[in-house]
């Protein structure tokens, strides 16, 4: 579903809502969540972007509550499917169930499971096993659901905000590299500073929390999409984007030693496009008419840390994906 913009009046009027909406966004979010600027900052442009995320932290550390507060500012369908290693594939799509029509007549009926949302919450999407994971793959990518060989079309706009646990911790299950391509970003929460984790603590503990107020509708959502692809962008930084991705690819002509050395498997086309589609939205939300270098650097890191895959070497030396991305920013000039 597209929503048609006729008008430049009309598109200076969405980019003018999205710009205000940032700060209404972020000013709703501050009832429940205290500091973590950067992920409400790349949240914000994932959705915007019309893409899947992923967010990655330890428990305890308001993931969830941070994809639901969102659902409620949009005014969204939300649906939470808890991630477990019994759930079945059927309970993520949906399953035929044999119905009574009477008169000794029956028919099979589909049964909408409860990705049929507009904001699906993964939670720890990693605790499950990769045949259940998969069922997600058509529903991210086509936005429908093939079922009895039929196809039922998803409610848009659609996201994906999946949370998951580090891998290493027991019991969970790595994303296959497929599903991991198909989330725009990976978001990591980290614990709070000092100060930020004592008003969390002062705050929870004296009252309960004001209701997040709903902002925005599905449209909107769809306008600020389509708004978002008309943001011009230059061929130049266009062709950065290309390259920062095609840097992280080992053992081609002019590939970087280090990156020869620790990574295993570098990131896709798809990369560029994120990273590309992400500028356009940050670049509105700051109030800026096209995008820059810097926002294609800024998204670099959630972008292209679950696309790259580090190897023993990287690993031996203590190397981590996210110093890799750092130190190829370093070397990677426009």
């Amino acid at each position: 579903m597209t929503i048609a913009i006729e008008s430049a009046e009309q598109e200076a009027e969405i980019v003018q809502q999205l710009r205000q909406g940032r700060s209404a966004i972020e000013s709703e979010l501050a009832k429940v969540i205290i500091g973590q600027h950067d992920v409400i900052e790349q949240l914000i442009i994932s959705l915007f972007a019309g893409g899947h995320c992923l967010i990655t932290g330890a428990p305890g550390l308001a993931k969830t509550l941070l994809v639901s507060s969102v659902a409620k500012i949009f005014h969204l369908d939300f649906q939470r499917i808890q991630f477990t290693p019994d759930l079945m594939p059927a309970d993520i799509t949906g399953t035929e169930i044999l119905e009574d029509l009477g008169d000794g007549r029956r028919a099979m009926k589909f049964v909408r499971g409860p990705i049929f949302g507009n904001v699906i919450l993964a939670d720890e999407i990693n605790r499950t096993p990769p045949k259940t994971q998969a069922a997600l793959l058509e529903a991210m990518q086509e936005h429908q659901v093939t079922a009895a060989g039929s196809r039922h079309p998803l409610p848009e706009p659609f996201f994906v905000l999946a949370t998951q646990n580090p891998i290493e911790m027991e019991g969970t299950y790595p994303l296959p590299e497929a599903q991991l391509d198909r989330f725009l970003f990976n978001v990591l929460i980290d614990y709070l500073p000092h100060e930020d984790e004592l008003a969390v603590v002062m705050q929870t503990t004296s009252k309960k929390a004001e209701p997040i107020q709903p902002l925005f509708t599905g449209v909107d959502v769809l306008k600020f999409q389509e708004v978002v692809r008309r943001v011009p962008i230059a061929k130049e930084v266009a062709s950065y984007a290309v390259q920062l991705a095609a840097a992280t690819r080992p053992n081609r002509e002019g590939s970087l030693d280090f990156i020869n050395q620790w990574v295993t498997w570098g990131a896709g086309t798809r990369a560029a496009q994120t990273l590309v589609l992400g500028a356009k939205a940050r670049a509105l939300l700051n109030g800026h008419s096209h995008v820059s270098l810097e926002d294609i650097r800024a998204l670099a890191k959630p972008t292209l840390r679950h696309r790259v895959l580090l190897g023993y070497k990287a690993e031996a030396e203590g190397i981590t994906v996210d110093q890799t991305i750092q130190r190829l920013l370093d070397t990677t000039l426009a």
